[in-house]
């Protein structure tokens, strides 16, 4: 699990990247990110009720997206707010070395 160091706290945060943000959107998964002062990075996974209807599957994308961030961050040294917003529901049920795929591509642009 990504320490809670590296998780928003608060909406404040979410919500002013959404707003001040850049997206790259795949066709599964969308990153929006901002650029911040704290030093380090903060991650956010967001899944809508319409994506995947029960709590259940939403909490296990969210920790499978959170894990796939957790391998990647020693390798990402950008000082970023990333928010990951999943799109669809075959997120559940991909293999997990896809969704690292998927997560470092995201995040390899993002630095750029």
């Amino acid at each position: 699990m990504l320490a809670k160091k590296y998780r928003f706290h608060s909406r404040g945060g979410v919500n002013f990247t959404y707003k001040h943000g850049k997206t790259i959107r795949k066709s599964q998964i969308a990153l929006v990110h901002n650029d911040n002062s704290r030093g380090f990075q903060r991650f956010a996974v967001v899944i809508s009720k319409k994506v995947i209807k029960s709590a259940v599957g939403r909490n296990r994308v969210r920790r499978r997206v959170y894990e796939a961030i957790r391998a990647e961050l020693p390798e990402y040294k950008a000082k970023k707010d990333c928010i990951f917003v999943i799109y669809s529901k075959d997120v559940k049920d991909m293999p997990f070395p896809e969704l690292q795929n998927i997560i470092h591509n995201l995040l390899s642009l993002s630095q750029k």
